[in-house]
């Protein structure tokens, strides 16, 4: 069995990720070959487009986003992503299992909830108009009294297929957004069979190569080898001797394959779809990236791994990109930093006097 270095490894995941040179791709084909995108807020999806794509402009996103061909709605793992319209139709069925699984999570306050009632409320509640959550808790207390109102409010999130409702703001969402049906939102029933041997293929493509573990971290479904055992799939091990799985069609470039600074925003899907990080993060750098109030922090790559953090702010008209490095930086790529670095400000703020990427400490 043919056995893949480590770099050999990331080169072949950052490849499939559009981190080794930015894309042509529209934003939608972007984030269905990315199988969605994490996004737990608003911005984080058009930041990590515009370090994918080639000359991508935020409205380009907006644009797609209300023309419908993608949403913002809760689905792997139970949290916000980016998909596509025909990728949640899709694999909304596959998914709820973990979905329905989630309300594990609601301990003793799930004492006297009663889901399908609760669900049926929130669908004739919803269909009425689009409502923010706070909105959809106050009118399912109404109706279920005894009931505690966050619990109310993750069953309706976790069971009923929403998809939240946009705005005319640039990053697509406000702060407080509104949910709506998805299927009366998309036109388009939902697929009613589960197509989970399809999902491994779709997360191969986007994450590979990579374990069943990798895939039941990136998706929530359980008894992952058991899926990837009906699929046909290519076979290598790492250097470990860990077992590999990939599609017969998934890049592998060449390990020395030279790869540009890249960087990523917070929650961004890369950091996240691994069972073991190693590929991207170096196992003693993430305990400052991943936060214990379960933040996943702004990073940015060197030669193809996390080196250090980025933050973006804006006073008095001048922005200022500050880099956090984890180590030495060269000066090549120091001044690499500084070109990708203003061109994000740029993206990020492009209104703003004057542009500045600045070392803390330095």
């Amino acid at each position: 069995m043919t056995v893949l270095s480590a770099k050999a490894v990331n080169r072949a995941t950052l490849a499939r990720q559009l981190l080794i040179e930015r894309s042509d791709l529209s934003p939608a084909d972007a984030v269905a070959r990315l199988a969605g995108m994490q996004g737990q807020e608003p911005k984080h999806p058009y930041v990590g487009l515009w370090s994918r794509l080639e000359g991508f402009d935020d409205e380009q996103l907006t644009v797609a986003v209300q023309d419908r061909e993608v949403v913002r709605a809760t689905l792997y793992r139970g949290t916000l992503h980016l998909v596509t319209a025909e990728d949640y139709l899709r694999f909304r069925t596959t998914l709820s299992p973990v979905l329905e699984s989630g309300l594990k999570l609601l301990g003793d306050r799930a004492e006297g909830l009663e889901p399908e009632k609760v669900v049926a409320a929130a669908r004739k509640i919803l269909a009425k108009e689009p409502l923010t959550f706070t909105e959809v808790r106050d009118a399912l207390q109404k109706e279920f009294p005894a009931a505690n109102d966050r619990a109310l409010g993750f069953c309706t999130r976790m069971l009923v297929p929403l998809v939240m409702f946009p705005v005319d703001t640039r990053w697509g969402w406000s702060a407080n957004a509104r949910f709506t049906p998805a299927e009366e939102w998309l036109g388009a029933k939902i697929r009613r069979s589960a197509v989970p041997e399809e999902l491994v293929i779709r997360y191969l493509e986007a994450f590979g190569p990579a374990t069943p573990a990798d895939f039941q971290t990136w998706s929530g479904l359980p008894r992952a080898k058991a899926l990837f055992d009906q699929v046909e799939l290519e076979e290598f091990t790492d250097e470990n001797g860990k077992t590999l799985y990939d599609v017969q069609s998934g890049p592998r470039p060449d390990p020395d394959t030279p790869v540009p600074v890249r960087f990523l925003p917070e929650f961004d899907n890369l950091l996240l779809a691994h069972a073991k990080r190693e590929r991207i993060i170096a196992d003693e750098h993430r305990p400052a990236v991943f936060t214990k109030n379960l933040r996943i922090k702004s990073t940015y790559l060197v030669d193809g791994l996390v080196a250090g953090l980025w933050t973006a702010e804006k006073k008095r008209g001048v922005a200022t990109l500050t880099l956090t490095p984890f180590g030495r930086t060269l000066k090549r790529t120091a001044a690499e930093l500084e070109r990708e670095g203003t061109a994000l400000l740029r993206f990020l703020e492009p209104d703003a006097k004057n542009h500045e990427v600045v070392t803390a400490g330095g």
